[in-house]
């Protein structure tokens, strides 16, 4: 495996050339990212908001909003189409998803049926639905009764053009508000995520895409009088009530009739009225509005004419004279910032429905910078510890391992950049933990080339059969951490997400520099050096030929295992895990005090008169840093703005807003489900390709040994009360693993000394393998703990809970390696105790035993 072609050569550096220019945008300054020549690739990594700051939102389509909407057109609809058609009714009424018609005369149903035909023909389908869609389906209960209904297929169509829609409209807003790499993508069926990076007023965006901006004009009812209709009273035929945005708002009547649409308008600009010098908003009508507001206005001098958003008038003047010049005003209180928004709102156009915001995430830019600088001081500190490790535990060899990690984390940065991906905290905490796992795949060939030196093999060989016999096991290493992360990125959302990504791809990048790059750099090496024995360390961490006797104290092992298992389960079931407001719902604000310290008491009793049910307020890191958490509050349901923005306007004078999370019921309910289903689909990817690698004792092994990690490391959350969230999950996952990561490298040893050992005892050949790859495992949980120590001390108060867990998972998975996964064999009987079948050669040191035939045959 040392010969190396010359093509192959030149692939493996082009390889890492190309891995330089297009990881080095990310280490320039703008100015020099501008001077490179137009061949080179000048765009580095988008920041998350979790590094650059800015606001997430998700938004989610109210469909009974939207029901309601079809239900009222159709209504009109129908009574527009049966007056064309001379067909009387008696009775017609909406409710629910249905609209009910009594004709006059039943002998008219014929006529009827016909003129209703056209409206319940069906429609074309979206591109996601596509065909024909029957949207409404007409039915006739009794004779000269008809129901008009919507279908459950028309409002899934209807419910996604709206999201469709509701897309362009938002992006049309956002870019109003000149922010730079805005990301707008559906999620779902019915859900909208926006990404505002760098956005420094996120209640200006909220507010801008809450609002419908429904505009039109009607004529107001002078019939009826408002006050008795605002008191209980029936409104005029043809009429309703509404109210105006003032701060004491007042009935109005107007007609329903929609005089002039707001789909008509051109353009609208803020302004200032030429008299009162009041802001206003000047609109512009396309030809067919301006023929309309120009006759409506024309017939109606001396009447009142309202100007009604998203069902609040905001202005009824007086038609003193026509307009005929397509151009309008209007007026209403506006500030200048209120004008310039409606005026957004307006040239963006109307959503097709409303838009709830079921999930908040805002960032502010100061504590973007200081994550970078924390994950910028771990990725330093972590890349000293594991450099030095590595130096001082297999000297000259650490030096290559180590030029192949700089070179793995370079390949990683160059393929993010290229995938336009966008990096997160805990992508850097992947980035991080992947310079303390690259390393194992080197460390897993080391040993396997002392190994080998130390069974007589000559200098050249042993280095040959450390990268030969280390390939399978390093591949089925990586592939168990590979399922973990792709369960995580499928079932993740968000920050998780990225950190699943940029754990994949250092999956990916680590096998290529251990088995291609560190391979090529140890042949030439070879080559020019013809080195006379095999380099080793200033350092041996853990003593060669070990003879410790694992098994014998297995019942034991099993005992306190059991035991802590089981304390673990009654505990998360008498006391459950601090849980999160991606699990529970609701909202957590991290404030930093303007002054130098934060008054936590005062805090407490400004938010507690605001916010209902349990309330904490904690110091966060530094004697400037606060928590504030509480949860849903009752009656807000999905949108719990009306409370935060209570909560700011009480504290912004005292202090920056770092952080707001605002997590909704519903997305909670289901951030839960996903996180039991990632576990679950986590573990059974790994076992059936543990099953499909060894045997079904291997996977039931590996299992168990897996679901043990889980517990210990849920009882290490009920015990230390840390936050139970997404992060911790994503945690979990990466433990999981890890863990399965040692299990199979020691499974990998059983399998090889079961084939070349046939008659030894199970229990001895378990012992001699857990012996065997001893070192492996301590020198690669070192360097993973190492790099883990790292973040926790440097990456910053929001890392430490993602951290804390993983490093506990790492010793928890070491233990369970030896002593639950390797013991689950004997126990299952992996090979009952048998002798060489006829025909075999006894391998030495075997001792002899009486001969019988064996059913199960081992592996």
């Amino acid at each position: 495996m040392l010969h190396f072609s010359r093509w192959k050569t030149t692939l493996i550096w082009l390889t890492v050339l190309a891995g330089v220019i297009f990881a080095l945008p990310n280490f320039l300054t703008q100015s020099m990212r501008d001077d490179l020549p137009s061949w080179m690739p000048d765009r580095p990594m988008t920041l998350g908001l979790d590094l650059q700051g800015g606001s997430y939102i998700l938004l989610e389509v109210d469909r009974q909003s939207l029901i309601d909407e079809r239900v009222q057109t159709l209504e009109d609809e129908v009574r527009q189409t049966l007056r064309t058609a001379r067909v009387g009714y008696a009775g017609l009424n909406a409710s629910g998803q249905t609209v009910t018609l009594r004709l006059r005369d039943p002998a008219q149903a014929e006529a009827a049926r016909t003129a209703l035909q056209p409206i319940v023909a069906p429609v074309s389908g979206n591109l996601l639905t596509g065909g024909a869609i029957t949207e409404l389906q007409l039915d006739e209960p009794e004779t000269g009764v008809f129901t008009l209904g919507l279908t459950d297929q028309g409002i899934t169509n209807r419910l996604s053009n709206a999201v469709a829609q509701s897309i362009e409209v938002v992006r049309r807003r956002v870019d109003e508000l000149g922010t730079t790499e805005p990301i707008i993508q559906r999620q779902g069926a019915d859900r909208i995520m926006v990404q505002v990076p760098g956005l420094q007023d996120p209640q200006r965006l909220k507010q801008l895409l809450n609002q419908t901006a429904k505009l039109s004009f009607h004529l107001v009812d002078q019939t009826g009088s408002p006050a008795d209709v605002a008191r209980g009273g029936r409104p005029p035929a043809g009429a309703q009530l509404l109210y105006t945005n003032d701060a004491t708002p007042q009935p109005v009547l107007i007609q329903r009739q929609v005089m002039v649409s707001g789909a008509n308008l051109t353009d609208a600009q803020a302004g200032f009225d030429g008299q009162t010098n009041e802001a206003v908003v000047n609109i512009r009508f396309d030809s067919q509005g301006a023929q309309r507001f120009g006759s409506v206005t024309q017939q109606n001098v001396g009447r009142p004419f309202a100007i009604v958003l998203d069902d609040k008038v905001l202005s009824a003047p007086v038609i003193r004279q026509p307009i005929l010049g397509g151009q309008a005003q209007i007026s209403g209180s506006f500030t200048v910032q209120t004008a310039n928004d409606l005026a957004v709102l307006l040239r963006a156009g109307a959503l097709p429905a409303t838009l709830d915001v079921i999930e908040e995430r805002t960032v502010g830019p100061g504590l973007g910078a200081d994550s970078i600088a924390a994950g910028e001081m771990a990725g330093i500190v972590g890349a000293i510890f594991v450099v030095t490790f590595m130096v001082l535990a297999y000297g000259f060899l650490g030096v290559l391992a180590n030029v192949a990690m700089f070179i793995n984390v370079l390949l990683l940065v160059a393929i993010l950049s290229l995938l336009g991906a966008t990096l997160t905290l805990p992508g850097i905490a992947g980035m991080v933990l992947t310079m303390g796992m690259a390393v194992d795949s080197n460390v897993l060939i080391y040993e396997r080339m002392l190994e080998e030196r130390r069974n007589g093999r000559s200098v050249i060989q042993s280095i040959d059969a450390g990268f030969s016999k280390a390939l399978g096991t390093i591949m089925d290493a990586n592939v168990t951490t590979l399922i973990a992360a792709a369960v995580l990125f499928y079932l993740g959302s968000g920050p998780v997400r990225g950190f699943a990504v940029t754990l994949a791809l250092g999956i990916v990048t680590t096998v290529f520099t251990a088995l291609t790059l560190t391979r090529w750099l140890v042949a030439f090496w070879v080559k020019r050096r013809r080195p006379k024995e095999v380099p080793t360390g200033w350092i041996n961490f853990i003593p060669h030929n070990t003879k410790i006797g694992f098994m014998k104290v297995r019942n034991w092992a099993f005992s306190i295992t059991g035991a802590l298992s089981i304390a673990s389960v009654v505990g998360f079931a008498l006391f459950g895990v601090n849980q999160g407001i991606d699990f529970t719902g609701g909202t957590v604000i991290e404030l930093r005090a303007k002054g130098n310290t934060a008054d936590i008491q005062k805090i407490r009793q400004d938010v507690s008169m605001l916010v209902d049910g349990d309330l904490q307020v904690q110091e966060f890191g530094s004697a400037r840093d606060v928590l504030v958490r509480f949860g849903v509050q009752q009656g807000e349901g999905e949108t719990p703005q009306a409370t935060v923005d209570a909560v700011r306007g009480a504290l912004t004078a005292d202090y920056d807003f770092q952080r707001v999370e605002i997590v909704g019921p519903t997305v909670s309910g289901e951030l839960a489900w996903a996180a039991v289903l990632g576990v679950c689909g986590a573990l059974f990817g790994i076992a059936l390709y543990v099953w499909f690698r060894f045997e079904w004792q291997f996977a039931l092994g590996a299992i168990i040994a897996t679901a043990h990690d889980v517990l210990m490391m849920l009882g290490f959350l009920v015990l230390t009360r840390l936050e139970f969230n997404l992060s911790s999950i994503a945690a979990i996952l990466t433990i999981v693993g890890y863990s399965l990561n040692d299990t199979v490298v020691v499974f990998d040893r059983i399998r090889e000394n079961l084939r070349k050992f046939k008659k030894k005892p199970l229990e001895q050949i378990i012992d001699e393998s857990l012996n065997d790859t001893l070192s492996r495992t301590i020198l690669t949980a070192v360097t993973t703990v190492l790099a883990l120590c790292a973040l926790f001390a440097f990456g910053g108060e929001v890392i430490r809970n993602f951290v804390a867990p993983m490093l506990i998972g790492v010793l928890v998975g070491v233990y369970s390696s030896i002593y639950i996964a390797a013991p689950v064999l004997i126990h299952f009987k992996l090979r009952p105790e048998t002798v060489a079948l006829p025909g075999e050669s006894e391998a030495a040191g075997d001792p002899p035993a009486p001969r019988r035939t064996s059913t199960a045959g081992g592996v």
